[in-house]
């Protein structure tokens, strides 16, 4: 956040939002008892700060198209990587917020736009 203006430098959020998946393996082999925990607290306290910009009516296309990526990735190295099951079920609680802000009935666009997702790489 700026002191200036009070709004959030999107750029920076991306970029943290973006790391998910790397802090994820580095969570979780540096601290195999509660680094699971760390990185599902981080990644959703990132995805609270999306959910804020959207309700402030300031969300960036491309700000929601990274987190969903994050999620794409995080699937991915929960299901790739032995013993990180259960990181899956934090990506699941990500993702039911980031589907929430989306727009109706599809849940395929976010204020008119194609959205990231795994099966759809065209993004507008």
């Amino acid at each position: 956040m700026t002191q200036e203006t009070g709004t959030i430098d999107q750029a920076i959020l991306r970029r943290a939002i973006g790391l998910a998946s790397s802090y994820l393996l580095t969570d979780t082999s540096t601290n195999p008892d509660g680094g699971i925990a760390t990185w599902k607290t981080g990644f959703n306290r990132l995805v609270d700060v999306v959910v804020v910009l959207h309700h402030r009516d300031e969300l960036e296309l491309v700000t929601f198209n990274e987190a969903s990526k994050a999620c794409s990735e995080c699937w991915s190295v929960g299901g790739t990587w032995r013993g990180m099951e259960e990181c899956r079920q934090g990506v699941k609680e990500v993702a039911a917020k980031l589907k929430k802000l989306l727009d109706e009935p599809n849940r395929r666009t976010y204020k008119g736009h194609k959205v990231y997702a795994p099966n759809n790489s065209s993004t507008t």
